[in-house]
């Protein structure tokens, strides 16, 4: 049976693709005309857009999203939501469970993609990783970002997590960020978007349910410099115990 489930996960994700470009440019035109808007109405408008397209798209694709947790969001408050990262599935479906307006860190690469970058350069936050003065000014970015009441929205392991452990480690980001600002981390668990694209396979897909838990914020405010490597490990600790505890979650 592997050689059918290889070639019906084929069809799926050439399915999967044509259903996210075609949708994609239908949503392309109004996307655009929203980032003509002052900040922050522009990226209010354009992830109120992004919510609208993942819902439809979604279940279109047999991936529906379950979530928990969002009575944690505080109306008015922008939190620093520190997630999990298995998959490139983990992008819509986090713009679609994000109950308001975020961004998130990206690759500045990834604004040149003809069509996709005008959403990156919207949505995101860009920077080129390998320039300190990008990396300063990405940092100062993010704080204008929060200023404006808007989340900011970080994959503390960096790169997606192609290993057999919960999580990969954590780098200082998104934590120096928090008590830079006095902002409170939101961690966010995400489960099953590495069975729809499974790493070590070249253009193949298979629907699944996602999963997605927002856990209670913790406060940064009052924090110094030196507490980054604690605060870390402690959203680290949460977020495994977390994963390990919620192998099977529960529908929402």
């Amino acid at each position: 049976m592997s050689w059918l489930k290889n070639l019906l996960g084929r069809l799926y994700a050439a399915y999967a693709l044509i259903l996210f470009i075609s949708t994609m440019l239908i949503m392309l035109l109004p996307m655009w005309l929203v980032s003509l808007l002052p900040a922050p109405w522009n990226i209010r408008c354009f992830m109120t857009l992004g919510r609208a397209w993942m819902w439809i798209y979604m279940p279109l694709m047999f991936c529906p999203v379950y979530r928990k947790g969002k009575k944690y969001f505080k109306k008015g408050q922008p939190y620093i939501i520190v997630c999990n990262h298995n998959s490139m599935v983990d992008i819509p479906v986090t713009t679609y469970a994000i109950p308001s307006a975020s961004k998130s860190l990206a690759k500045q690469s990834m604004a040149k993609i003809p069509v996709w970058g005008i959403m990156y350069k919207i949505g995101s936050v860009l920077v080129d990783r390998d320039d300190p003065e990008s990396r300063k000014q990405s940092f100062l970015d993010m704080k204008e970002v929060l200023d404006m009441g808007v989340h900011m929205l970080l994959y503390p392991e960096g790169t997606r997590n192609k290993t057999d452990d919960p999580l990969k480690s954590f780098y200082d980001g998104a934590f120096s960020l928090a008590i830079d600002t006095g902002k409170p981390i939101m961690p966010a668990v995400l489960f099953n978007t590495r069975k729809i694209l499974p790493s070590g396979k070249s253009f193949f897909a298979w629907p699944h349910r996602i999963d997605i838990h927002f856990l209670e914020p913790i406060e940064t405010a009052g924090l110094t410099a030196d507490d980054v490597p604690a605060l870390k490990e402690q959203v680290f600790k949460i977020m495994w115990e977390h994963i390990e505890k919620m192998k099977e979650p529960a529908t929402s």
